[in-house]
């Protein structure tokens, strides 16, 4: 499944660490993990305990969290039950978001382990130095981010049941404003290269891989970025532990034209990306691509016309087109996937570089192999069915279950880098291989030479 290692490149300036934090060794103990190693299939399983923080550390983390989780269930249960719904639905709107980002970092981190322990030179990729930020500082932000965020939670539920409702507002705003704070700090500290570098690929429209990349990276955010707009909006109206905010047709309730724009822009942003390449390069497929993106756009602003035309209206007309255009959205998406992203149509399969193996482990991993690319495919068919849903405003008011949803589309994604990761690499490792024939042939040929002059 993976090829052969390439040594990163040593001057690109993405994903570096600040210089103040390549001596920092203050957490290095959280995470212990194995360093990258020449690991290819097949091989001796890779032991958890690799990657498993120390057990003090997990034994004191599994403390916390179930404090928190206890002290907020009491608050909870303070509540009366006419009230408690109501307040629950307005945290979990504050909070899913983040709890959903904390989720996607964790599973980066652990996309970046494989690599790592792999021959796949994710690196190179994605054109970063020796300095760019490997998997033990991921999981190092996501620990910190797991600590945060159910602390800020726990403390707005507990301030909220005691009656201190100012305070418990503060709480999401607080928040908030420290993540905006710490994305655009501008010291040298916080991985600084780093974040500006997630912000100069969210604002600019280009055609590298690692652009690319993000942006699909973020369609699956899309419901995140929607919920993150419901709150901020909801903070600047001052609607923060009120029931003001449970007006449907307020400015910041559930039939908000907001919704829809929000969830339609990482579509859009992609959308043009694929104009663009199609603009540099002249390639059809980009074309092809831009296609799958639009046709998330009416699956998105149909679901919200729900709340803007008559009933029977939405019964008998804009519901089954939306519901047309969720099916196509679906299997357009599924088929790129299968056939553009991963390139598993042409019947590649991974690569096994140890010829030397009996003729029955070679069996017997070919058939595991088999197996893990029937379980993607099968997942990434179900879970694009269930796009339609996380992408349909009409539907939030289910909000558990969109929050389930959602959080399977991430781990959708998660899988899908992998493939996509592998099916670049394996781009990359023939065009170089290419590249040298061609170098070998061209020499070949001028050694083959007659000589012009007499000896």
């Amino acid at each position: 499944m993976f090829g052969s290692q390439v040594i990163p490149p040593n001057k690109s300036p993405h994903l570096r660490k600040s210089d103040g934090e390549q001596g920092n060794t203050e957490m290095e103990g959280l995470l212990h993990s194995t360093e990258p190693s020449d690991l290819k299939i097949p091989s001796l399983p890779i032991s958890t305990a690799a990657i498993m923080p120390s057990p003090i550390l997990l034994w004191r983390f599994k403390r916390l969290l179930k404090m928190l989780n206890e002290i907020g269930w009491d608050s909870v249960m303070r509540m009366s039950v006419n009230l408690r719904d109501l307040f629950l639905y307005e945290a979990f709107l504050y909070y899913n978001p983040l709890l959903l980002v904390t989720m996607m970092v964790w599973l980066w981190g652990v996309n970046l382990w494989v690599f790592a322990q792999s021959t796949i030179s994710y690196a190179k990729i994605f054109d970063l130095d020796q300095n760019h930020l490997t998997h033990r500082e991921i999981w190092k932000v996501a620990t910190w981010m797991t600590i945060i965020v159910p602390i800020s939670m726990t403390a707005y539920l507990y301030l909220y049941s005691h009656g201190e409702v100012s305070l418990a507002a503060s709480q999401p705003v607080f928040l908030y404003c420290a993540v905006a704070l710490i994305l655009i700090f501008p010291f040298d500290i916080f991985y600084l290269s780093t974040r500006y570098y997630l912000l100069r690929t969210l604002w600019r429209i280009a055609i590298t891989f690692s652009d690319f990349f993000l942006a699909d990276i973020l369609t699956s955010m899309s419901k995140v970025f929607s919920d993150l707009e419901r709150s901020v909006c909801r903070m600047v109206h001052r609607q923060v532990a009120t029931i003001a905010w449970f007006e449907a047709d307020s400015v910041c309730g559930s039939h908000s034209i907001g919704i829809p724009i929000i969830l339609v822009l990482p579509y859009i942003f992609r959308l043009f990306q694929c104009l663009r390449q199609y603009k540099d390069t002249k390639e059809k497929t980009a074309l092809f691509n831009a296609l799958k993106y639009s046709t998330a756009v009416p699956v998105i602003f149909l679901s919200a016309l729900k709340y803007h035309v008559l009933p029977d209206s939405w019964t008998n007309f804009y519901r089954p087109l939306w519901l047309l255009s969720g099916i196509l959205n679906s299997l357009y998406s599924f088929y790129w996937d299968v056939t553009r992203d991963w390139d598993l149509s042409s019947g590649r399969q991974a690569k096994f570089p140890h010829p030397s193996r009996t003729v029955a482990d070679l069996a017997v991993i070919v058939l595991l192999s088999y197996r893990v690319y029937f379980w993607v495919i099968g997942s990434n068919f179900i879970l694009r069915l269930a796009w339609t849903y996380k992408l349909s405003a009409h539907l939030r008011h289910n909000y558990l279950t969109v929050f389930t949803i959602t959080a399977l589309e991430m781990i959708r994604r998660f899988q899908w880098v992998f493939f996509r990761v592998e099916n670049e690499w394996t781009k990359m490792s023939s065009k170089s291989n290419l590249q040298l024939s061609e170098i070998s042939s061209e020499e070949k040929d001028k050694l083959l030479a007659p000589s012009d002059h007499n000896v």
